[in-house]
């Protein structure tokens, strides 16, 4: 899904990649950042101004979605630049120096992209709740036979209730944390509303997922820092879903503003 762009980050309406009507095709000009799995993947969806922002009502009005096949756009106006980055996750940059689209990969209605890619990014966050749940688990399952079996002072260092309650703490926000992700599900596949369940399921899981990484980490002491135990590289991991694909702050600020009725902060 290719959306997010150096220069607006998540101020999605300001997105600055243009699709232009010309005939029976679209003509593409712009950048995407952040884009992942271009390498291993046949279509991509592309959000792209179609009207200028200075000629809609709402700045929410005037965006486009296209189904873009990778393999035809790298070689007629697409390049693809790989970030290399902290954790084992690939994305990229994209450029756009005229790329042709044909009409008939426009999805939906024309000026009514920004919709469709709210819809879709719902599902997004209900997943990446979910990835954080697994992961979560994993940090707990690893740590609690670690903690069993590791002894120090003639005793399993898990028990030492200084190394359990953190264990403990984690595995029950993680339980919070998925019962919020189905919630979400059920809402999803009912096709009711469900902005704030995602983003809090979303929100409850990184955190519960970092907190449990954290007490791995923690309780495996210097061992957690070598590559054989596998703990830093999932520590690593785990870390993104603070910052992406949506910021802890701003999930705050949407359950602030749409569920408690708070004034808009931004």
């Amino acid at each position: 899904m290719g959306v997010t762009e150096p220069t607006t980050g998540t101020d999605t309406t300001r997105i600055k990649t243009t699709a232009v009507k010309t005939g029976d095709r679209y003509v593409v000009n712009g950048q995407k950042v952040w884009i992942s799995r271009v390498q291993h993947s046949d279509l991509m969806i592309l959000l792209a101004r179609t009207t200028p922002l200075s000629d809609v009502k709402k700045k929410s009005e005037g965006l486009s979605i296209f189904l873009v096949d990778i393999r035809e756009a790298v070689k007629s106006g697409m390049t693809v630049q790989p970030i290399p980055n902290m954790v084992n996750h690939e994305t990229n940059e994209l450029f756009f120096d005229n790329l042709e689209i044909p009409a008939e990969n426009l999805i939906g209605e024309e000026g009514q992209g920004f919709k469709y890619i709210l819809t879709g990014l719902n599902a997004e966050r209900t997943l990446i709740a979910a990835e954080c749940i697994g992961d979560g688990y994993w940090f707990i399952d690893r740590v609690s036979k670690y903690v069993r079996e590791r002894t120090v002072f003639g005793r399993p260092i898990g028990q030492n209730q200084g190394v359990q309650f953190p264990i403990a703490e984690a595995y029950i926000e993680i339980e919070a944390a998925n019962l919020m992700r189905f919630k979400a599900c059920q809402l999803f596949d009912e096709k009711k509303p469900c902005g704030a369940e995602a983003n809090m399921a979303k929100y409850l899981a990184a955190k519960a997922s970092w907190e449990a990484a954290n007490a791995c980490l923690q309780f495996h002491g210097g061992f957690g820092f070598a590559a054989e135990y596998d703990v830093e590289r999932k520590f690593r991991e785990t870390r993104l879903y603070q910052v992406a694909p949506i910021s802890t702050n701003l999930i705050l600020s949407f359950i602030a503003e749409h569920v408690l009725d708070l004034p808009r902060s931004f």
